[in-house]
């Protein structure tokens, strides 16, 4: 079986999911609110939501790349009711459109879990090895390596390098077999480039190519390399080196014969970041006032188990570089601070951090509360007074942010957060450089849609305590 449709079955699976996802809890609904031909109507709808899906082409194997958004769904579900406004209008039906509305609610629901439940399978056939579209870079040696380099961070996507096709005569570092090399300079007959471009997609069995850009691949160069790669039917995708950019925030549009990627800046002001506030403030008052029972009992715990203060105060670096106290539950003995010294020699973190799996001068409770993460929950009232948000990037100390470069200043951009992928994405299992990728991947494409799943998974990454210590 080629490996490009190994997970073919996604297609069939999610058109058929959202069929009976919608059908089933819509006919039930149209039962009980008493609407003529139930039955009928609730085909036809299903009918319809998988008609928006593929014309959206969110069954394609790529949909799963970008994970299983929730924004994509609600705009089709939009669609969909537009879509029904119309038939309903022309048809006559009488329904009242709230009950109309009501009933297609549930579907709603059943078509976010079910993708989302697909996008788990996709990604665990994937990390497999199982289910891969087999690739073919054409590009100059350094960038063969970025684009390999950049794959090989994570397992989640559906591509595997089996070759490339180099620029020049630069060396490939990243092991990457060399099936062609193609002159440095411009090309000077038709298919000088696409004889040896295609017979190593053939030997290989490359699926698509990928061509990065640089200086040696001049725009005349893509364009007649295309035609010869899509007139033996490869298909082609061109790199661009922008890296870590959400597909909502990508948009092509065309001027004067140029094909433009439109890429919109990050949400930083407007609706979105009302929203976010709004949820920070809200959100972290609820939680202030619902756990207030477990604070207490948090609270006794912790001065049972060694002498001291029960919250520790420390300085940290919020948005934009401006220091806050920041509190928690303390975890450590009362001069932890003056020992840091002492152990510095033994940092198992690899980055500006300082991290010991089994740091002598966490006490026994504290084993306990940083385990389950219940040390940070009174970061809430940094929440609360506007010093932190409820998803962000990790807060950093005063002497991590001293020895940052400019990259990794930008994660300052934004305010510091009570979760955020690097909580849900392994900890302090992560090294430095994943810990960076991640806060600069949601610096730049946060999304109130993306912060609510990230709090969702924040529960079951607080129950698995994985990288917590």
């Amino acid at each position: 079986m080629r490996t490009s449709t190994a997970h073919g079955w996604s297609v069939p699976v999610a058109a058929g999911a959202d069929f009976l996802g919608t059908a089933l809890p819509t006919a039930v609904a149209f039962f009980a609110i008493g609407a003529a031909r139930p039955v009928r109507q609730a085909v036809l709808i299903a009918f319809l939501w998988v008609l928006v899906g593929l014309a959206a082409r969110r069954y394609a194997p790529s949909t799963w790349d970008d994970g299983a958004p929730v924004g994509p769904v609600v705009r089709d579900w939009l669609v969909l009711l537009g879509a029904l406004a119309l038939l309903r209008t022309v048809s006559g039906l009488g329904d009242p459109p709230g009950a109309v509305l009501a009933a297609l609610c549930p579907s709603l629901a059943v078509t976010v879990l079910c993708r989302k439940a697909i996008h788990r399978r996709v990604v665990a056939v994937r990390r497999c090895a199982r289910g891969l579209r087999r690739v073919l870079v054409i590009g100059e040696a350094g960038a063969v390596d970025a684009v390999v380099g950049q794959l090989a961070e994570r397992t989640d996507h559906g591509y595997v390098v089996v070759g490339a096709c180099v620029l020049g005569e630069g060396d490939v570092l990243s092991g990457v077999p060399v099936a062609a090399r193609l002159r440095a300079g411009a090309p000077t007959a038709a298919d000088e480039d696409a004889v040896p471009v295609a017979e190593a997609a053939d030997a290989l069995g490359a699926d698509l190519v990928f061509v990065t850009t640089g200086r040696r691949m001049c725009g005349d160069r893509l364009r007649r390399l295309s035609w010869a790669l899509h007139d033996r039917g490869r298909r082609l995708m061109v790199l661009p080196g922008v890296v870590e950019v959400a597909r909502r925030r990508v948009r092509i549009t065309s001027a004067a014969g140029l094909t433009l990627l439109d890429i919109s800046p990050p949400a930083r002001r407007g609706l979105p970041a009302l929203l976010k506030a709004a949820t920070d403030r809200a959100g972290s008052l609820v939680l202030l006032l619902v756990l207030a029972p477990l604070f207490a009992l948090l609270a006794l715990a912790v001065r049972m188990s060694s002498p001291g203060p029960v919250l520790y105060r420390q300085t940290r670096v919020g948005r934009n570089g401006t220091p806050f106290p920041m509190w928690k539950f303390r975890t450590m003995v009362v001069d932890a601070d003056r020992m840091k010294g002492d152990l510095a020699a033994v940092n198992e973190h690899d980055g500006h951090m300082f991290k010991l799996r089994r740091d002598p001068r966490v006490t026994s409770a504290g084993r306990f509360l940083r385990r389950y993460s219940l040390d940070e929950l009174p970061q809430l009232a940094n929440v609360l007074v506007g010093h932190m948000s409820l998803v962000g990037p990790r807060p950093p100390l005063p002497e991590e942010v001293a020895r940052y470069d400019q990259v990794e200043m930008r994660r300052l951009s934004v305010k510091p957060g009570l979760t955020g992928l690097w909580q849900v994405s392994g900890r302090s299992d992560l090294s430095w450089h994943e810990t960076v990728s991640l806060d600069l991947r949601y610096v730049d494409n946060w999304s109130w849609a993306w912060d609510m799943a990230v709090m969702a998974r924040t529960v079951r990454a607080v129950l698995d305590g994985r990288g917590a210590y």
